[in-house]
């Protein structure tokens, strides 16, 4: 994991039904920042989904900003694929 390439992004959203309309970006980064999200993710057994095109857009967004409502459909894609796979375990 620690190839140290420059060009990979990362970002981490978070949601709480109590606080957020939507899931919020809560990290984002590129090279070692990058990395160091994609690690957090494994060490707390976050689920990671790999969507470069995904990336590219949300990484524009300020940390704590809601997701946009056009990307509604593709974050909740997401998430239930992330739930199917921790109902598997």
């Amino acid at each position: 994991m620690n190839d140290n390439d420059p060009n990979k992004s990362a970002i981490a959203l978070g949601y709480a039904a109590d606080r957020h309309n939507a899931p919020t970006l809560v990290a984002k980064g590129r090279g070692l920042i990058a990395e160091q999200i994609i690690a957090l993710a494994n060490e707390h057994e976050v689920h990671i989904h790999q969507s470069p095109e995904l990336v590219d857009v949300l990484i524009r967004l300020e940390l704590g900003e809601e997701i946009p409502e056009a990307l509604y459909v593709a974050i909740a894609e997401v998430i239930a694929f992330a739930y199917g796979l921790k109902a598997t375990d």
